[in-house]
């Protein structure tokens, strides 16, 4: 037997974890490679204003929601455990916590930081977007796969 909280929970988190895995995506396919083909100052201003923009848009509540969603979808499936029911709950969850969350935290937050700081007028903020843009799309790639997999366990939890 399943909760309808459970289910409901994992509805959403499948949702909004495959809407996720579609914006790194969109990043990792074509936006950071358009970026790449501007000057650097430009590329870097460009991230720089989707950096500040991205933390007050509902991009952020529908990144956090998702976390606290699979923090509650593992909870349930260790309490009320119902064998591979559970185990797809519990991977959907690691994969987007550990994979997604975590490693955006870690890595590309960082990264957002570091970048936020240069100029790109100058000779270092040049140098640093060549290690930016490879280092970030790489993590970004983590990002992608990982919330897909996540929304692939959710949803197949669900039957």
């Amino acid at each position: 037997m399943t909760f309808p909280i459970t289910n409901i929970a994992l509805i959403v988190a499948a949702l909004s974890s495959g809407l996720l895995a579609g914006v790194y995506f969109a990043f990792s396919t074509f936006i950071m490679q358009a970026f790449a083909r501007l000057p650097a100052d430009q590329g870097i201003a460009a991230m720089q204003s989707i950096n500040t923009t991205i933390v007050r848009s509902p991009f952020i509540v529908l990144f956090l929601l998702t976390a606290a969603l699979s923090i509650f979808i593992a909870v349930m499936a260790i309490l009320y455990w119902r064998g591979g029911i559970s185990v797809l709950m519990l991977a959907g969850a690691a994969l987007y916590i550990v994979a997604s969350l975590l490693s955006t935290m870690v890595f590309n937050v960082p990264l957002n930081d570091a970048l936020d700081k240069v100029d790109g007028h100058t000779a270092e903020g040049a140098q640093l977007w060549s290690t930016y843009l490879s280092d970030w799309t790489r993590w970004n790639h983590v990002r992608t796969v990982a919330s897909l997999l996540a929304a692939c366990a959710f949803v197949r939890a669900l039957f």
